[in-house]
């Protein structure tokens, strides 16, 4: 999410490039279709399309389609059991496809999936990768034409949807490592906390935004979207009440609440007995105590439990050891 990001911020900003695609895979592949890295004039990279060692020679590539301005299509085979040169980076058994196109400043695709990010929509994209009559290259789906492409072969449909938006209740220096790491993974982040020395932006560099006020209506100040993220970590029970009775209606896509167990349910017994009738599907998704069980301790520790419990909500997935996963990484 975040490569992307740069990737677009490049091209809205007035500059131009080579546009490398991963359209195709077949086999093992360290990164999935749909991975872009951006060569700029200077031949500088932005992001990545594999684990490193392809990187270089798709520089090489791009002069060329930089150059001609003439769409390229490059094949790597780790297919052959004795590959010792590009299996260092993909990964054993694999065939990927990968395309190169010279994209000029502010293509209307980068214009609108940059505001689909902002506004929390999902963008479909189209990258015409083989085609005996369509020109190669990426595009917004809805503006291929008549003919249906995506349902062609040699055309990689891609849904982009919008970063996950993470709103933090509380602004404690705990809060700040939460912060940083959703920021580090290309998240938006929201920060409230009822002492406005605490949200600032000074505390919270990067943030999107953040907003002091009165706990019992930080939650519609904020105003987070449907199936975004929250966490409660004010580390005091007079705001986490209210901020709970506002979060637990909506439906998030996740809700933390940071504290021991027996506080959690506290709580919970204390809203409803406030007259806030607690369905299973609240339960279902307040997280509490909130992050994985790896040992942590210090706020690092503890900011990253909580983001590795988030991802893997957003993922569908467990979280358990990979060695004990019995089907293949990437969906």
């Amino acid at each position: 999410m975040k490569e992307l990001q740069a990737i677009v911020r490049h091209l809205t900003s007035g500059a131009g490039g080579v546009l490398v695609t991963l359209t195709s895979v077949q086999g093992s592949s360290y990164r999935r279709p749909g991975a872009r890295m951006l060569v700029d004039p200077e031949g500088r990279r932005i992001g990545s399309v594999s684990g490193g060692c392809l990187e270089e020679d798709l520089v090489l590539h791009s002069a060329g389609v930089s150059r001609t301005g003439v769409p390229q299509v490059v094949t790597y085979d780790t297919s052959a059991e004795n590959d010792l040169v590009w299996g260092v980076g993909l990964g054993c058994h694999g065939v990927v496809k990968i395309l190169l196109e010279r994209v000029p400043p502010g293509p209307e695709w980068a214009r609108r999936l940059e505001a689909n990010m902002d506004e929390g929509r999902p963008t479909l994209l189209e990258t015409v990768w083989e085609s005996g009559t369509a020109t190669l290259g990426t595009r917004l789906a809805s503006e291929a034409g008549d003919v249906p492409l995506h349902a062609v072969p040699g055309v990689f449909l891609d849904r982009v949807e919008p970063p996950p938006e993470l709103a933090i209740f509380g602004a404690g220096d705990d809060a700040q490592p939460v912060s940083r790491i959703a920021l580090e993974l290309g998240w938006k982040v929201c920060v409230a906390d009822p002492r406005p020395a605490m949200a600032t932006a000074a505390r919270f560099a990067g943030a999107h935004r953040t907003l002091a006020g009165p706990a019992e209506g930080l939650v519609d100040q904020i105003a987070p979207r449907d199936g975004s993220l929250a966490i409660v970590m004010t580390h005091h029970y007079r705001h986490d009440v209210p901020i709970l009775r506002g979060l637990l209606p909506r439906d998030l896509g996740f809700l933390g609440l940071l504290g021991p167990k027996k506080r959690s349910e506290r709580i919970l017994g204390d809203l409803a007995s406030g007259g806030l009738s607690i369905t299973p599907a609240m339960r279902s998704r307040l997280h509490a105590p909130v992050g994985l069980d790896i040992g942590a301790d210090a706020p690092e520790e503890v900011a990253l439990s909580i983001i590795a419990e988030m991802k893997a909500t957003l993922s569908g997935r467990d979280a358990r050891p990979l060695r004990e996963r019995l089907r293949p990484i990437h969906g």
